[in-house]
């Protein structure tokens, strides 16, 4: 017993004494005869026995029954008994608190267990509902010990779970042997035992099949609350565990999917451009009298198609690249400005139709450089300047620009053409998304935006669209600031 709880025994010792002493006292300032007094006397018994327990009122009635017999009962001063009537008082009156005093008891120790069971049910309730509430099934089995602890205020609690092989744990203070402990309980006939450092642990069941163990100190659960709990932990694992299949089963069918769209668009994609520059060959071979125009433009059209063509495959081994993680960032050191006027000159061709704007800004002024990939930033901006000219009439301004804002470098393309349909903008960034106006025209194979935000993802950055039907599209990406060398740079 600590001091605290010895302390507050103590008080009510002396609180219960003098509740007596101050009883009896009335009772002789009043002059109540026997029967009152008796009843005076079974009621503050009846009363510590319901409050404080059967030990504290026994004492109790014993110092009351020596104060009825010395005040109350013939012949008076004296703990002697007078006569028959006397004992018969007496007797009932020590009967009476004995009775009475188990009965009020058992009904408070039944009150306790009730009020116990409502604390129990309110706490496995509780837990129920952070467990359901969690949607993260790796989060939720990592914090299910802290759980645990803090719902039923306990010391510590650690968890095995069998098909992971892991242990998780809400202290870090755990004996050496214990880990060793519960993982053999999911592999003998023992299903609850007593661990080393104050620790008892159970088996948690599905059905027949044990899914793992959990262990806690001290030991205050009740075998009924310690195995709802243990059910409810059980039933977690196994919702974790069936959620972990089926998420790498729809990973599975999800690749297999995206692989078979990208053979058929592929498929689709390529046979286009080689139909026309067979088409354009056969005609520059069978037709003898074809003039000088027809088979110029015979020629164009082959090397349009093969731009495209090598467009196509291009983009095809850019995804494949991304999709086996074999992208590496190299940083270089270099003016934002320079890769936009680099980024522009690749593109003269595809933008010759169009009017193109260029302008740098931020703290420092325009030329001021930074370390990044240049190469992986100059094939987003290829991407995104490719998209703005398949997607905008001749004529239309093409506006690149860049800015520091806080810690990002931050880029964007920006068009005054027809602008992206409401429906399409959340999904344009997914592989193979075309939307509507590029279903219709045929243009693109929906990979360049998808690459785009893979590229800046590995940079460490992103991309988000804008648009306002009718007056444009506006692509925004960035990527940390790096203004100083950073170490092992290749």
């Amino acid at each position: 017993m600590d001091a605290h709880a010895y302390s507050g025994s103590v008080l009510r010792w002396l609180t219960a004494t003098l509740l007596a002493i101050v009883a009896t006292m009335l009772l002789v300032w009043v002059k109540a005869d026997s029967t009152i007094a008796g009843m005076a006397f079974l009621v503050l018994v009846v009363w510590l026995a319901t409050v404080a327990g059967i030990g504290l009122s026994l004492c109790i009635a014993v110092l009351c029954a020596l104060s009825f017999d010395y005040f109350f009962l013939l012949p008076y001063h004296t703990l002697q008994l007078a006569g028959t009537h006397e004992w018969v008082a007496m007797v009932s009156f020590v009967a009476g608190c004995l009775v009475v005093g188990r009965v009020a008891e058992k009904a408070r120790r039944q009150a306790h267990k009730a009020e116990q069971r409502r604390k129990d049910v309110e706490r496995l309730y509780e837990l129920g509902q952070e467990m359901m509430l969690c949607e993260d099934s790796e989060k939720l089995i990592r914090d299910l010990p802290r759980l645990i602890d803090r719902i039923f205020t306990l010391d510590g609690a650690v968890l095995y779970v069998c098909d992971r092989d892991k242990f998780y744990s809400s202290t870090s203070d755990l004996p050496m042997s214990i880990e060793a402990s519960l993982q053999a309980m999911t592999q003998g006939p023992n299903l609850t035992l007593d661990l080393p450092g104050e620790f008892t642990a159970t088996v948690l069941m599905l059905g027949l099949r044990p899914v793992g163990a959990l262990g806690w100190r001290p030991a205050t659960l009740s075998r009924e609350v310690a195995s709802a709990m243990s059910a409810q932990v059980a039933i977690v694992i196994a919702r974790s565990i069936a959620i972990e299949a089926t998420a790498r089963v729809e990973a599975a069918r999800e690749g297999e999917r995206l692989r078979t769209a990208l053979t058929d668009s592929l498929t689709h994609e390529l046979r286009t451009p080689l139909t026309s520059i067979r088409a354009a060959a056969t005609t520059l071979l069978e037709s003898e009298g074809l003039d000088d125009a027809g088979r110029r433009d015979m020629a164009e059209i082959i090397d349009e198609e093969s731009s495209r063509l090598d467009l196509l495959i291009g983009e095809a081994v850019e995804m494949a690249e991304i999709d086996a993680n074999a992208v590496e960032i190299h940083l270089t050191q270099q003016h934002p400005r320079a890769l936009l006027d680099q980024a522009v000159e690749s593109a003269h061709k595809i933008l010759a139709a169009h009017r193109i704007t260029i302008a740098a800004e931020g703290e420092g002024g325009p030329d001021r450089p930074a370390w990044f990939d240049s190469h992986l930033l100059g094939r987003v901006l290829r991407h995104l300047l490719e998209n703005a000219a398949s997607h905008t009439p001749a004529g239309s301004r093409v506006t690149l620009s860049t800015r520091r804002v806080m810690d990002r470098l931050e880029f964007s393309v920006e068009d005054n053409g027809p602008g992206i349909d409401r429906l399409d903008l959340p999904l344009i960034f997914e592989k193979f998304y075309r939307g509507k106006r590029g279903k219709k025209a045929g243009k693109g194979s929906g990979m360049g935006l998808a690459i785009c935000r893979a590229i800046l993802t590995v940079h460490g950055g992103g991309i988000e669209a804008s648009s306002t039907p009718g007056k444009g599209a506006s692509f925004r990406f960035w990527v940390p600031l790096v203004e100083k060398e950073p170490g092992g740079v290749k």
